[in-house]
């Protein structure tokens, strides 16, 4: 039991909420000169959390709704393959909303009602991305979720913790974090577009075909890329260099999602996105703190 609810954690997509975090603690500290471990740990954690749970009620709603099949080719699901019960799984996503929820006071107190506008619709959102009356990720609406919360909302909200201060440069980083975090669900959706077809999931993938889709993909990744110009506009030449890693891997990933068939080769290409945006990360944490 303990590896089905491991499982169901999908460590593989932790990332994209660790990212956000890390690097908008860096930004903090390079714009005010200081940060607090301990609040870049309650919002670590915080963000950690809801990543988990969004991820127990995906599980959990998608085997409901039939969208978890034996067409599947992407890592195996635990409702859908009955390695745990429904039940069992939106409990443990309600149980990582709670701890999520015992970070967010810690975050309160310290930086007041800007985290509650910022908490409440991500809590909500964590069930919302694949439940309730508006599924988003069922309406072709993911990449647009992940841009905004894991990119734009996730790096301003830390740095404003770090701060208390609402900063352009914060928007803009994330931005690229964003995009490079929709990467991941775009070649997601494109490797299951013909499953999600078949039960109703009309994802960006599904709506506009398999060649948009690819397209979509080289855009992500050249705009995060491009997007990394504007440090200069901000007086930090330095950190253009951070999108490195995305003209490398990134060629990677563009070439692939041109020429891989869609399917369950495309786990390989999930795999080299998801070091892309750790890589990212990384160059920036260390142009920033060099430079």
């Amino acid at each position: 039991m303990i590896r089905a609810f491991l499982l169901a954690t999908r460590p593989k997509t932790l990332p994209a909420a660790v990212v956000p975090v890390w690097v908008g603690c860096v930004l903090a500290w390079k714009l005010s000169g200081s940060w607090s471990p301990k609040l870049a740990a309650a919002t670590l954690l915080g963000a950690v959390f809801i990543q988990i749970a969004t991820n127990f009620f995906n599980d959990a709603i998608d085997a409901a709704k039939g969208a978890d099949t034996e067409k599947r080719v992407g890592p195996q699901r635990v409702t859908a393959s009955g390695l745990l019960s429904r039940r069992a799984v939106m409990t443990g996503g309600a149980f990582f909303l709670l701890l999520a929820v015992i970070c967010g006071v810690v975050l309160i107190q310290a930086a007041g009602w800007p985290v509650l506008a910022i908490g409440i619709p991500s809590m909500y959102l964590a069930y919302g991305y694949t439940g309730g009356p508006f599924p988003l990720a069922y309406r072709g609406m993911g990449e647009l979720f992940v841009v905004l919360f894991f990119g734009i909302v996730a790096v301003c909200g830390t740095v404003y913790v770090q701060t208390l201060e609402w900063r352009p440069e914060a928007v803009l980083l994330g931005l690229q974090v964003g995009l490079l975090s929709a990467v991941l669900i775009s070649i997601n959706n494109l490797r299951d577009r013909e499953e999600d077809a078949s039960t109703g999931k009309r994802t960006l993938a599904v709506r506009w075909g398999g060649k948009a889709a690819r397209v979509l993909v080289w855009f992500e990744v050249k705009a995060a890329a491009l997007l990394g110009l504007a440090w200069v506009y901000f007086g930090e030449p330095w950190l253009v260099l951070a999108t490195l890693p995305l003209w490398l891997s990134g060629f990677r990933i563009i070439w692939g999602v041109i020429t891989e068939p869609e399917g369950p080769r495309m786990n390989r290409l999930l795999a080299v996105a998801a070091v892309q945006l750790v890589a990212f990360a990384g160059m920036f944490h260390l142009f920033a703190a060099k430079f």
